[in-house]
This record gives structure tokens, C-alpha cells and sequence, in this order.
């Protein structure tokens, strides 16, 4: 056999390679929006615009592959400073108008007004996602983001996850088929959850893969007791978002700088781990 079809064989093997470990889900993570009381949401925009262009870009050559167009872009609350009619008019305006792929979020302690509480925000995320706390299933992978009642009277913001909270995690998780990768998405991150071992410990034997944070506002990533955590950015005092892929034995997250045009070097920020991923992935 000649050196050129050796070259040849072993090229096909490394494209063939390179397919089978693309992407069965894409998806894009922020957090922490603080949308001003009067609707203003400028801040945001050089987030989603980067958000819209990032598709179809190189992965740094470590992790590989292209970025897919993602399946939706997931936020962990703090939609706005306060929740006022303009600011819950304005995500809403620009999400649905400006940013190009489908959003799911979930409540921050912002969004239920704190110690002058109000149920805008809440009434809008209920019409949009048929609850504060809710599930859908995406790419083989179930995604459930998690209302946990912030005590603004603690004046502390880190505080635990609350037992409604994990109660109603452990009854979707009992209602999910043995084996099914999870991502469960609530406001609190690693570094806020006070009874982050409770949650591991309600968790127990399910497949959660990830445990998605905001509230923090810069990317981070832990892992504690066997399970994963990515806080994600804020893109009111940061430049990036996340960049998350679930293939069926790879869970990545990767923060992209929308300014520099420039992949994180940061490994506290990075997340490259082998999972049990989706059995039958989605086709797109």
C-alpha cells in the first residue's frame, strides 16, 4: 500500500472521527441581565449580536468541531434590576425581535422585586414556560429549570436552595426515565448555594450532568461529589456567554468573548467532561 493511501485512509478516519463527535445538542448560556427599570436594554445587545454570529465558528482545536447552531439560549435569572412592566417589555422586545434562536429563563432574586415584591415578572414567565419551576426535553437531554423563593429579609446572597425547591426537583427526577441526561437550571451558583450537598443528596442516583448558575455573574465551573457546575456570565459586566455541547459521552462548556472575538484561555472557566449523554441524539 502506497504512502499516499496510507495518508489517505488515515485522513478519512480522522473527518469521519471529527462527525461522529459533533454536536447532538448546542446550546447558549448567559445570566444576570439587569435589565434598567426603564426598559433600556443596549447593554445587551452586543451579547445577542455576538450570540447570532457565533455559529458555524471553530471550537479552540483542544475541544474540536464547529459551533452548531445552538437549540435555544438558556439565561439563570436576574432578567432585570427590578421588575418593572418596561424592563420585562424590553427583554421580551429584544429576545424576540433581535436574538435569532429560542430562550428559556428562570426567576432571579431581581426579578421578584425583593423587599417591594411584584408579580410581573413572575406572570410572564408562567405565560411563557407554563410555570416558575418547569421541564422540556431537547437533543435526548431533559433541562429543568428550578424556582427557588430568594429571602430578600436574609441580606445575604448566598443562601440555600429552599425545600419547595428540591421537593419539586425530586418529583420531576422520579418522573424521569431511568438513564436520561438532566440539566438542572436555577438562579443560585455553586459558590451562593449554602446546602449544595443537599441538592447533591436529592439528586442521588439521576444522571444530572449539570447544574447551571447564575447570580454571581462571572463564568465559573465546579465540580462537587461527582457533579458538575458552570456559573454563567453576566453580559452587564462581562463579554462573554457560554457556549455549551452535549454529545452522547461529552459534556463541554466554554465561555466565548464576543468583543476580542476569542475563545476563553481561563481553565477555572472551562468545562471538558465525559458523561452518559443522550442515547439517541435528536436530529436537527
Amino acid at each position: 500500500m502506497s504512502r499516499y493511501l496510507i495518508c489517505a485512509l488515515i485522513s478519512l478516519v480522522l473527518a469521519t472521527t471529527a462527525v461522529a463527535e459533533q454536536p447532538g445538542l448546542t446550546f447558549f448560556g448567559w445570566s444576570d441581565q439587569h435589565v434598567k427599570t426603564n426598559g433600556d436594554v443596549n447593554h445587551l445587545l452586543a451579547a445577542i449580536d455576538g450570540m447570532n454570529e457565533l455559529p458555524g465558528s471553530s471550537f479552540p482545536t483542544r475541544i474540536g468541531g464547529e459551533v452548531a447552531k445552538p437549540a435555544f439560549v438558556f439565561g439563570c435569572g436576574d432578567v432585570t434590576e427590578w421588575p418593572t412592566h418596561a424592563a420585562v417589555r424590553g427583554y421580551s422586545k429584544v429576545i424576540s425581535e433581535r436574538l435569532k434562536f429560542p430562550s428559556y429563563d428562570v426567576m432571579g432574586n431581581h426579578d421578584d422585586g425583593g423587599k417591594a415584591p411584584s408579580e410581573t415578572m413572575k406572570k410572564w414567565l408562567i405565560e411563557r414556560h407554563g410555570g416558575l419551576t418547569y421541564a422540556f426535553d431537547k437533543g435526548g437531554v431533559r433541562f429543568i429549570g428550578l424556582f427557588s423563593q430568594f429571602d430578600a429579609n436574609a441580606n445575604n446572597p448566598a443562601q440555600p436552595l429552599t425545600k419547595k425547591a428540591l421537593g419539586e426537583l425530586r418529583k420531576r427526577l422520579a418522573k424521569t426515565p431511568a438513564g436520561t441526561p438532566v440539566v438542572v437550571a436555577t438562579h443560585l451558583c455553586f459558590d451562593a448555594m449554602t446546602n449544595r450537598d443537599e441538592l447533591v443528596e436529592t439528586i442521588g442516583d439521576a444522571n444530572v450532568i449539570l447544574i447551571l448558575g447564575g447570580h454571581y455573574h462571572k463564568a465559573t465551573v465546579h465540580r462537587h461529589k461527582g457533579r458538575n457546575f458552570v456559573q454563567l456570565p453576566s453580559p452587564r459586566d462581562q463579554d462573554e456567554f457560554t457556549v455549551l455541547r452535549i454529545t452522547k459521552d461529552r459534556l463541554t462548556a466554554i465561555p466565548y468573548d464576543h468583543v476580542k472575538k476569542e475563545w476563553t484561555s481561563d481553565r477555572g472557566k472551562i468545562l471538558d467532561m465525559r458523561i452518559r449523554g443522550p442515547v439517541e441524539e435528536e436530529k436537527r
